[in-house]
């Protein structure tokens, strides 16, 4: 988010308020908070673990809809053994191919037939696993009690622990439900479904490699195949969503490169879509299908990504709440003790089966931390040499009142992006070019998690002490359509000015009459308007280190196909100019 370089008195207030508050919580800190405040490492490692959580995350949207739809669609080679296993990944394919064009009309169009759907597969399943317990195996449940838990793993030893990993698919993907609603539908829903697969896999144990449709009832075959495609449909869409939404996260918090973002929902800031990201999933998605057919090994992947998200969740909460909620520190440690422990032991068991496919979301979640580090680290050395040859207004005024420097007829609005400063590019324009526009107005745009921005908030002006330039900061939301073509906007930037010169006219630093002052905005509307923008690159000297030539140069690369910064503004071509700056590195 861009923050403009307006400031008011109030403001200030309100920071020294703020500050106020900072220095009262920072007194009362933890050790643990101080500890990331004060060390680079900690934070870093901090960093790290986030992101490889996130990419994580990213991974496991795209080997949920493959092995979801997969497994479903798998169900067909019951009633017809002739079907092959090519035929099966190629529908499938053919399926995520359909539901990720889908994408662009948004979730909320189909979001209604979501709860029939899961509510049908909670309902159903349970009930086909009362019969499979009734008819194959009722004393099913004593597999609950304790004593067969310890005696399995006191009778198998290494091999009940390796088994652990097959396990894990029957405990994730289930988590995206309110507490109630998992502890008192989708949990007791799971239990009957899996205890009724077990008791048909006692008396069959050969059917272990498809066990969920050998236990359905031939009478109601399809009627559960529907459900259960439907249900892959719509996990995979959840999943989709998700990455889309993490994905949009990121680029606001400057974590990941630009990407299109859409909302398809004018009321929902949840709901988006990304073009580019849509189709790379796709193309992955289908890739992991048709490459890693083999269900086991996308399910070894997607065993080994879930529990790792799980468990690196789990300590990041556990940081939560010791610095930001402050609780108790037996609370912590019993959250921390049982939880760490209990997904500790699965990720153990799932990380044996990197090499049957467990490596697919290492390497996935390895090239996106590349390209998230690539991205930050190149995003923070220019941030740094920003701020650190930023524009102020006293060297502003010093820079105009060279007698070389010339105020050229016409209306200018310059785009900065930079807080309590003007961006270094303005100051490499004007020694340059000798020139500035006699009205130049710097230009911010302001993202704001609302819908839509209100009209009378929409444009903020202010004046900067000099004559001739001003700020403005255009305020828009997710729902609103920001366009700059035509007379439209110019007309109600400057009557925005307007107005607000009229009400400072009566302030005592303003030496310039107001008639002149808004007959000279006028004058520069019809001299002509013009857009720039900067456009700042690294250069990499003789001196720059392997590390920071390597970083920058792969950020370079990133930067050069990603979306540009200002969004698609519809500024006519002719009155847009771009202006390149080399940065040091």
């Amino acid at each position: 988010m861009n923050i403009g370089i307006l400031s008011s008195k109030s403001s200030d207030v309100n920071s020294s308020q703020s500050r106020c508050v900072l220095n009262e919580d920072n007194k009362q800190k933890s050790r643990l908070g101080k500890v990331f405040e004060t060390s680079m490492v900690a934070r870093r490692a901090l960093l790290f673990i986030a992101m490889l959580g996130t990419c994580m995350l990213i991974g496991d949207g795209i080997l949920t809809p493959s092995i979801s739809v997969l497994s479903a669609m798998d169900g067909l080679r019951a009633p017809f053994p002739s079907i092959s296993k090519s035929l099966v990944e190629a529908l499938s394919a053919v399926v995520l191919f359909i539901l990720f064009l889908l994408q662009k009309f948004g979730t909320s169009r189909v979001s209604f037939l979501f709860s029939p759907i899961m509510g049908a597969w909670t309902l159903s399943t349970p009930l086909v696993g009362i019969y499979s317990i009734i008819h194959h195996y009722p004393s099913i449940f004593k597999a609950l009690s304790p004593y067969y838990i310890f005696h399995f793993f006191w009778r198998n030893g290494k091999e009940g622990w390796l088994m652990l990993g097959g396990t894990i698919l029957c405990i994730t993907g289930n988590f995206f439900y309110t507490y109630i609603a998992f502890l008192f539908t989708v949990y007791p829903s799971l239990i009957l479904t899996y205890a009724g697969q077990t008791a048909y896999l006692i008396k069959n144990p050969n059917d272990h490699m498809d066990g969920f449709y050998k236990f359905i009832p031939k009478t109601i075959y399809w009627p559960i195949f529907i459900i259960a495609t439907s249900a892959a449909v719509v996990a995979s869409q959840s999943l989709i969503s998700a990455t889309f939404s993490v994905i949009k996260q990121s680029v606001v918090l400057d974590y990941f490169p630009r990407v299109k973002v859409v909302h398809t929902s004018s009321n929902k800031e949840g709901e988006v879509y990304s073009p580019e990201v849509n189709y790379i999933l796709m193309v992955f998605c289908i890739a992991v299908i048709l490459v890693f057919g083999d269900g086991q090994d996308i399910g070894n992947a997607f065993g080994v990504v879930v529990s790792l998200v799980m468990l690196i969740t789990t300590i990041l909460l556990t940081l939560v709440m010791i610095i930001i909620w402050r609780t108790p520190s037996l609370l912590v440690a019993l959250y921390f003790i049982i939880f760490f422990m209990m997904e500790g032991v699965y990720v153990s068991a799932v990380l044996t089966k990197i090499p049957e496919g467990g490596w697919i979301p290492f390497a996935i979640s390895f090239i996106l931390a590349f390209i998230m580090f690539g991205w930050y680290y190149g995003r923070q050395r220019k941030i740094q040499y920003e701020l650190t040859h930023k524009i102020d207004l006293g060297r502003l005024g010093m820079l105009l009142s060279d007698p070389s420097v010339q105020r050229v007829p016409g209306l200018c609005f310059f785009y900065t992006k930079i807080q309590n400063g003007l961006t270094p590019i303005l100051g490499h324009y004007t020694k340059n070019m000798r020139s500035l526009h006699k009205v130049t107005i710097f230009t911010t745009l302001r993202y704001l998690l609302v819908p839509k921005v209100s009209p009378h908030e929409r444009i903020v002006v202010k004046k900067l002490g000099l004559r001739g330039v001003y700020a403005c900061v255009i305020q828009y939301g997710y729902a609103d359509s920001l366009n700059l073509e035509g007379d439209n906007f110019v007309s109600q930037v400057l009557d925005s000015l307007q107005e607000h010169i009229e009400n400072c006219s009566s302030l005592p630093s303003d030496h310039m009459p107001v008639q002149e002052e808004i007959s000279e905005l006028s004058e520069a509307k019809t001299a002509g308007v013009i857009h720039v923008r900067g456009k700042a690159r690294f250069h990499i000297g003789k001196s720059t280190s392997f590390f920071d030539r390597f970083m920058l140069a792969f950020y370079e690369v990133l930067h050069k196909n990603c979306r540009p910064a200002l969004p698609a503004l519809g500024v006519p071509l002719p009155q847009c100019l771009e202006v390149g700056m080399f940065y040091e590195a």
